[in-house]
């Protein structure tokens, strides 16, 4: 029995995250043995009651089996902390997610990677410097990441792919559906040459409140972060700070 599959279970638990999932395994040993394990004992690793609730309700509910059938189904690939080909570069953020499903292929040549993101409502000169920056990545062997987003994110995807380069949009929403629909021919492009990637689970639906927390992602997988045209309350100067505070982190 694959061990991933009691990881995708405890990343449907809400409450769950890289610090608590951490925990768990310090205590269990291993994702399975947390998964099976009874009441008490997910107290005594430092659960409250009210995630136990949730922790109980969830593996009722659930069929782990039909869910790993439906990501293989699907050709989704899943990647946690143990698996070799997780990205070296998001392993190092703080809180790191603890699983990745991915459509495509993630590549070391992808440490070698810069994120362009910006607004939706772009200019003609927006366009043109999002063009320009991502075609010169591109020919210079750097992976483009953004978000998939309407807007300089699409064009940033698209003049990285032109060029022959490989990008990587980060979701946010299950890779099993693409968001806004208009982009599936360039997804299925990046899957080619690239990859889709989130870190939601497979059939969660792309709402507003799941965006702002995949910037971390984008940001985590770049050597640096360009900015085209950006709101100031915008989901790119997220992804600026999430940069900036990685980078001082690693020095």
């Amino acid at each position: 029995m694959d061990e991933r599959l009691f990881w995708v279970g405890l990343n449907l638990v809400k409450g769950i995250g890289a610090v608590r999932l951490q925990n768990l395994l310090d205590y269990f040993g291993d994702a399975q043995t947390a998964w099976e394990a009874p009441p008490p004992a997910l107290k005594s690793a430092g659960l409250d009651q009210r995630i136990v609730d949730s922790f109980l309700q969830v593996r009722a509910s659930v069929d782990l089996h039909a869910i790993w059938e439906n990501i293989q189904s699907q050709g989704i690939t899943l990647l946690t902390w143990l698996d070799e080909a997780y990205p070296r570069r998001l392993k190092e953020i703080s809180q790191p997610p603890p699983v990745l499903y991915l459509r495509g292929e993630i590549t070391p040549h992808d440490e070698w990677a810069v994120a362009i993101v910006g607004t939706r409502k772009y200019t003609a000169y927006g366009q043109q410097v999002a063009e320009e920056v991502a075609a010169f990545l591109a020919r210079n062997g750097v992976t483009v990441v953004s978000g998939l987003a309407r807007g300089i994110d699409s064009i940033a995807h698209q003049a990285a792919l032109n060029a022959g380069g490989r990008s990587i949009g980060v979701l946010g929403n299950g890779v099993d559906q693409i968001y806004p629909p208009e982009n599936k021919s360039l997804a299925n492009q990046m899957m080619e040459n690239g990859a889709v990637m989130s870190d939601y689970p497979v059939g969660t639906p792309p709402e507003g409140f799941n965006f702002p927390p995949r910037n971390r992602i984008i940001s985590g997988l770049s050597i640096a972060t360009v900015i085209v045209e950006a709101g100031q309350k915008s989901g790119a100067l997220i992804t600026a700070e999430f940069s900036a505070k990685a980078k001082a982190l690693t020095g």
